[in-house]
């Protein structure tokens, strides 16, 4: 592990500053990139515009044209929390600009059932909704069948999606649909890429408002206000780990704008509440590691019409109820996850790591389908290996997925070994860091070789040495609750992170919490701190460097800073 300062150019500090942004919290920004205060501005007006999206115009007009004739509108959704955020955003937002509800309606798939996409399979379940156009959100661009069998039915398709598209012979290939939006697709000039799935919906919401108030439907001053959607894009964006560019940063900025004024659905309100969570105190952790991981819980062990049910509850009862389920399968969801994890850290002692392989691959019949990605990612983080973990399928095939590291581009990584590999992967996809695949069973060592191979040419000892990026030292007049509450207020996220700072501290005392996580006394400058290393059993010694945020507890009624460690070097 090596723990890197952060550098901060002097001359966006001083611009910052000059601006009236609070000292830290200027070079913290200037660190991450942000040369001047006009960056922060995160008002609607500076999000980029929709006319800039490819295809974006087109599927305004398609919509327009499915409202004003009152055609059946079928959304497809996915079953990640990014994919309900989306689902629930276009059935609201199709609401507000005047598609009649008996005209909407959804289909999500069963991650067990119908695997991911719009499959053939899925084409079907909808077309029994009689629906006249199909959209997809997060999910479609590599659905070349499923688009294909939908056309060949007589159905109309928009996809709007953020993934990468399918390739074959070495270049990019789009399904066949009346309309694409993706940010990702060849020949899209969109400044962001990063896009969410649900902020992919939320602008084609954008261009159908346009395309209709130019159609005189109704103008500027009297048009709907779509902004009442964006705490779902908020939540759906920081969930689906997507980097935070400025654009994202401005959607969640608004996102949470709204959350901490009380303006926010019944749904994530009541999610709100099972988690304990303040809404007047929203923050992008809230959505990262509270709400996001209680909606993903009903894809991975039950079914996502709970989770897009509960967001598209106006009733704050029913909305109340849905979220106790979901939060309830969320308990579940743990359990199980705990479960692999222990199997496989269990399969790790038994695995030769002799030479540090350059990938890691897991296998265990008790795997659940549902759950590879998070224990995937446990394993990675733990490693510094990109890594995938398999469990088996109903229909006997082996269900993969992957968490890569910086330097490793999985997608990429998948399609080397498919076209070294022909036939061993049935189905692949993804992003860089995060991906999927099938394969049967007995292809399962052919896999761990092919992709330990591909590892061990692309990434070299520096690439597989685990660098955590810190902000350096934080100085002793920053350790207040002002502070903390200061940085809560910014919008942190992948690719924008959280504030992390680093310090040599004495270790006073240590004991372990819960049996899993470790209370420390520690002692800076003369000054002693409470922390908490929470997951860590392992002792430190007399003097560590440790990495840290900051966050607030209670002693005796009264807010207190608490450090919560994340390393040591």
């Amino acid at each position: 592990m090596i723990l890197q300062a952060r550098e901060a150019a002097p001359r966006s500090c001083f611009a910052l500053e000059q601006a009236g942004v609070h000292p830290l919290l200027a070079q913290l920004l200037a660190a991450r990139g942000v040369r001047s205060a006009d960056e922060l501005d995160d008002a609607p007006a500076r999000l980029l515009p929709p006319a800039g999206l490819r295809g974006a115009a087109e599927a305004g007009r398609l919509l327009a044209d499915a409202i004003e004739q009152g055609r059946r509108i079928c959304i497809v959704a996915d079953y990640d929390c990014d994919g309900a955020t989306a689902c629930a955003v276009a059935l609201r937002g199709l609401a507000l600009l005047g598609a009649e509800r008996a005209n909407l309606d959804y289909v999500v798939p069963d991650r067990m059932l119908h695997g991911y996409g719009l499959t053939p399979a899925i084409v079907d379940l909808a077309r029994a909704r009689r629906p006249d156009l199909l959209v997809t959100v997060d999910n479609g661009i590599a659905s070349l069948a499923g688009v294909a069998h939908a056309r060949a039915l007589g159905l109309a398709v928009l996809v709007t999606d953020h993934h990468l598209p399918a390739v074959e012979g070495g270049a990019p290939v789009l399904p066949d649909a009346d309309v694409i939006v993706n940010p990702n697709q060849p020949g899209c000039g969109f400044e962001s890429k990063a896009l969410a799935g649900v902020g992919v919906m939320f602008y084609v919401l954008l261009a159908t408002r346009a395309e209709l108030r130019a159609r005189a439907r109704f103008d500027a001053a009297s048009q709907p206000r779509l902004d009442a959607l964006l705490d779902l894009v908020a939540l759906g964006t920081v969930a689906d780990v997507v980097r935070l560019d400025a654009n994202n940063r401005r959607l969640v900025a608004q996102g949470l704008k709204r959350i901490r004024s009380g303006r926010l659905h019944a749904g994530v309100a009541a999610l709100f509440a099972v988690a304990r969570r303040a809404p007047a105190q929203a923050s992008g952790f809230d959505f990262g590691f509270a709400l996001g991981p209680r909606i993903n819980a009903a894809g991975r062990l039950a079914d996502m019409t709970l989770g897009i049910e509960c967001l598209l509850a106006d009733d704050p009862g029913r909305a109340a109820e849905l979220a106790a389920r979901l939060d309830a399968i969320n308990r579940e969801r743990r359990e199980v996850e705990t479960g692999m994890r222990e199997a496989a850290e269990a399969t790790l002692e038994r695995l030769s790591l002799d030479g540090s392989p350059p990938a890691v691959t897991l296998f265990d019949p008790s795997f659940h389908e549902g759950v590879v990605g998070i224990v995937a990612g446990r394993v990675k983080d733990r490693l510094h290996r990109p890594t995938f973990a398999f469990a088996r399928g109903a229909d006997g095939l082996l269900k993969g997925s992957g968490r890569s590291i910086a330097g490793f581009h999985l997608r990429d990584a998948l399609d080397l070994v498919a076209k070294r590999h022909p036939g061993l992967l049935l189905r692949f996809g993804g992003h860089a860091m995060a991906a999927g695949c099938t394969l049967a069973e007995s292809g399962l060592a052919e896999f761990d070789a092919a992709l330990r191979g591909v590892a061990g040419e692309w990434l070299d000892a520096a690439a597989l040495t685990r660098t955590l990026r810190t902000d350096g030292p934080l100085a002793l007049q920053w350790f207040t609750p002002e502070t903390v509450a200061l940085l809560d207020a910014q919008v942190w996220g992948q690719g924008f992170e959280a504030p992390l700072f680093c310090d040599e501290f004495e270790v006073l005392q240590q004991r372990l919490v819960g049996e899993r996580h470790l209370k420390l006394r520690l002692r800076l400058a003369g000054r002693e701190r409470e922390a908490i290393w929470f997951g860590r059993t392992e002792p430190l010694p007399a003097t560590a460097r440790l990495a840290y945020r900051l966050s607030l507890d209670e002693w005796r009624g009264q807010p207190r800073v608490q450090m919560v460690v994340e390393a040591a070097a």
